[in-house]
């Protein structure tokens, strides 16, 4: 996508559980800061964005 399309930015989705579990322990929180992921966070019952996170 980079190559073919490079002014799009990619998120990365995941459920508001996997976010809780993940990117708010201390490990998640330095991946988010070393690697500047822009991270969409759902909940999947509701079909409804919570959060988005850009870097």
């Amino acid at each position: 996508m980079a190559r073919t399309e490079p002014d799009r930015t990619l998120y990365l989705a995941v459920h508001k559980e996997v976010y809780k579990e993940i990117f708010e322990e201390p490990i998640g929180s330095l991946l988010l800061e070393d690697y500047r992921i822009p991270i969409i966070v759902f909940d999947f019952k509701t079909e409804l964005i919570l959060k988005w996170i850009i870097p």
